[in-house]
Formats: C-alpha cells, sequence, structure tokens
C-alpha cells in the first residue's frame, strides 16, 4: 500500500528544506504504485445547515427538499431537510481525495445515492482502488471506489472514479499499449 503524506514534491521558490517535507495530502503516485484493493477512510465531516444552503445557493438547488423547512416537514417524504446530492457526492470525494500529482479524472461511473442524508448529518467516506489497466504510451486508467457512509456505518452514497496515472517508466507498457491501440482503432473502423 502506498503511504500517504509521506513524498516530498518541490515547488519552485521555496528554500530547499522546505521544500523536503512532504506537502498534506498531495501524493507523487504514478500507475505502478496503484494497487487493486488498498483502501483509506477519511476524517468525520458534519454538514451544516449553513453550508447547505450556501452550496445550494452557489449550485441554484432550490428544491423544497433541500431549502424549504416547512415543505420538508409537512409535505415530505423523509419529514426534513435533505441536503443536496450533489453537495454528499462532492463532500464525500473530497474527504478521500489524495491529490495525486500525477493522476487526472477521466470520469465517474455507476454514481447511486442509497440513503438519504439531513442537515447535521456526519459523514466519512472509504475510498477503495478496484483496478487498473495500460491506455496508451504515457498512463494507465484506474478504476477507484468511493463509499460514503453517516452516523454508524450506514451507506448513503457510493460512486467509481475513473481516473489516468502516468507511468513513472512508461516503456514496460508499450507492447501492452500498442495492443490496446490497435484494439481500439479495429473496433472503431469496423464499428
Amino acid at each position: 500500500m502506498a503511504e500517504i503524506g509521506v513524498h516530498a514534491r518541490t515547488l519552485p521558490g521555496l528554500p530547499s528544506d522546505h521544500a523536503a517535507i512532504p506537502v498534506w495530502n498531495a501524493e507523487d503516485w504514478y500507475f505502478e504504485d496503484f494497487e487493486a484493493g488498498d483502501k483509506i477512510r477519511s476524517i468525520r465531516r458534519t454538514i451544516s445547515e449553513g453550508e447547505s444552503m450556501l452550496f445550494n445557493s452557489l449550485v441554484l438547488d432550490h428544491h423544497p427538499y433541500v431549502s424549504d423547512e416547512r415543505f420538508a416537514a409537512e409535505e415530505g417524504v423523509f419529514g426534513r431537510r435533505l441536503v443536496a446530492g450533489a453537495m454528499v457526492f462532492s463532500y464525500g470525494l473530497g474527504l478521500a481525495a489524495t491529490n495525486c500529482l500525477n493522476s487526472f479524472s477521466y470520469g465517474y461511473d455507476r454514481l447511486r445515492f442509497i440513503a438519504p442524508v439531513f442537515i447535521g448529518d456526519t459523514i466519512y467516506t472509504i475510498r477503495e482502488n478496484l483496478s487498473k489497466e495500460v491506455k496508451d504510451h504515457r498512463m494507465g486508467k484506474v478504476r477507484v471506489s468511493y463509499s460514503v457512509f453517516k452516523a454508524e456505518g450506514e451507506q448513503v452514497l457510493y460512486c467509481e472514479h475513473l481516473m489516468t496515472a502516468l507511468y513513472r517508466d512508461p516503456e514496460p507498457f508499450h507492447a501492452e499499449a500498442d495492443a490496446a491501440l490497435a484494439a481500439k482503432r479495429e473496433a472503431k473502423k469496423n464499428g
């Protein structure tokens, strides 16, 4: 398992003794460092009324379930206001994002809102490396799951994040990348 928070990455203009100190939550992992099955768990985070309403305002989501206390209490299915699903998704991923300096978001799959999250709920995230595959000559693809939980472990969200990650040493991946690219060209030609 790759260690989090132990990789120093220098920045221009820093004194050398400062540059040698690892940057919090900024990793220097390459494709080779991602191992299927590795997991991390985030700290917990309580979602407040104020930040929920700020998020709703920022994204222009003023559905009665997230912004109208009276409606939610008297007519809503859950009897109280929800936290917007987009906010739970954003916070859930942010809690376990490692800011890997060599990987880039490629997209998300299988996003599911499993249970409601209410104002005042406390959430945390478990991130797991699921798989990886060669993409091209510069980078591979990594599939990571994010499972967001509230309270005493009730799962509220699941999604899979697809990332690309640079190879530390691209040479060993060239033959597999050539085969994958050829198969892709052939499928496009026949499709």
